[in-house]
């Protein structure tokens, strides 16, 4: 492969290991070979890296496929999800998702990400609604302007929400920084 053809968010075999492109920067200078200056994702272990790909380098697309599925349940270590288009039961080890288990509510729909056939990762939609199980009461006249207070979710995820938010409400998480979005 062409190390000019990289883009960011493509899937990649460099060193034998499955990578996610972060960024991409292509340099050329002077009469030198052109590189790219890379930001890589391992989909197998999260490990980012940085490094200098060039063209002498081993790099090999790699065809990552996306299919919907649907949260279950998780039994010990294991997370079991079901394919909406064959009914499939799958299954990813907690060591896989462990950053990502307070996003998991019952019947969730999302993305999973496969590599020759298997599951490796999970792509969770841009914002989810949650339940508030507890935080301190608010009281009348609060607005967003004054200030946050620390909120705990159904599935025990530690967000902060504007004052006025009481516990049993319903509200929309930004799944990729965490923030309060909203009433639901």
């Amino acid at each position: 492969m062409v190390i000019g053809e990289l883009r960011p968010g493509m899937a990649i075999i460099y060193n034998d290991q499955l990578y996610l492109l972060i960024n991409c920067e292509h340099t050329k200078i002077a009469r030198g070979p052109a590189f790219c200056r890379a930001r890589l994702r391992n989909l197998k272990t999260d490990q980012v890296l940085e490094r200098t790909l060039r063209d002498s380098d081993n790099v090999e697309p790699a065809f990552i496929e996306k299919r919907k599925l649907q949260y279950q349940y998780h039994q010990d270590d294991q997370y079991h999800f079901m394919d909406l288009e064959t009914y499939e039961d799958l299954l990813l080890h907690k060591s896989r998702i462990a950053d990502k288990s307070f996003w998991l509510v019952d019947n969730l729909e999302l993305v999973g990400l496969f590599y020759d056939n298997k599951l490796i990762d999970l792509e969770f939609p841009p914002s989810l609604i949650f339940k508030v199980t507890e935080t301190d009461p608010g009281f009348r006249g609060d607005t967003v302007k004054q200030g946050t207070k620390p909120a705990t979710l159904e599935t025990g995820l530690v967000i902060n929400v504007p004052n006025f938010i009481n516990s049993g409400e319903n509200i929309r998480v930004n799944t990729k920084t965490k923030d309060y979005l909203g009433r639901a």
